[in-house]
């Protein structure tokens, strides 16, 4: 089965400091793969070469068999607001719009119109279990109804791959496994493979293969299940 994103032998430092010294990751439609390292070991780098925010020195990342280094940069800003979502540790929703808005956002910038694009928004809040906050700005929610939400909005364009940044990180157990459990049967449901950041087990453990970043390179580990 052809990988639909892979990154091979990449090489990336900020000044003096590596933080890639010849990692690389194979990702196929609909699984979940889980990047597991300690602080510093450069796994959010990895994930920043592999969504094409970063440009790593060398080695390749190919996404559907094009190479991201050689799209341009507004092609590379089509790819994150149309294939792909992301998920943060602390969301990054928008303060000053309301949940409803936050989540119809990318499709407003895709040029979708507001009532199509909040009736969908509307959908996936749904999905989340969120749709009682839909009215309120995030600032005016707990951190696991803004993360769920934060969720939605990086599934709502139909993304082929989602990248979640320690997307539990800021929440309680509780909060997180439910974010988690949330997340993974949402993107299965869909088909979009997910690039799971954690140093959590408990959060690793929802993916079918891990991945170990130490001093910058990978490991690849057994299927998680």
């Amino acid at each position: 089965m052809t990988a639909i994103l892979e990154a091979v032998d990449l090489h990336k430092s900020f000044g003096p400091t590596p933080a890639l010294d010849g990692a690389g990751l194979s990702l196929h439609a609909g699984e979940v793969v889980a990047v597991m390292g300690p602080s510093g070991s450069g796994k959010s780098t990895l994930l920043h070469c592999l969504a094409g925010i970063l440009t790593p020195d060398t080695g390749t990342v190919r996404y559907r068999d094009a190479l991201l280094s050689s799209m341009s940069d507004t092609r590379r800003s089509d790819l994150r607001r149309t294939d792909f979502g992301f998920v943060f540790q602390f969301g990054q929703l928008v303060p000053e719009l309301s949940c409803l808005e936050n989540v119809a956002l990318p499709l407003r910038l895709g040029g979708v119109k507001r009532r199509a694009a909040e009736a969908r928004a509307r959908e996936w809040l749904e999905r989340l279990e969120v749709a009682d906050v839909a009215a309120k700005r995030p600032g005016e929610t707990s951190g696991g109804q803004g993360q769920r939400v934060a969720v939605a909005r990086a599934l709502v364009t139909g993304p082929r791959v989602v990248f979640a940044d320690e997307p539990t990180g800021a929440l309680d157990s509780l909060n997180g496994e439910r974010v988690m459990q949330l997340l993974v049967t949402a993107a299965r449901d869909t088909n979009a493979a997910v690039v799971l950041v954690t140093h959590e087990p408990r959060v690793a453990a929802y993916s079918d293969r891990e991945v170990v970043v130490r001093d910058g390179r990978s490991r690849e580990t057994e299927f998680a299940r």
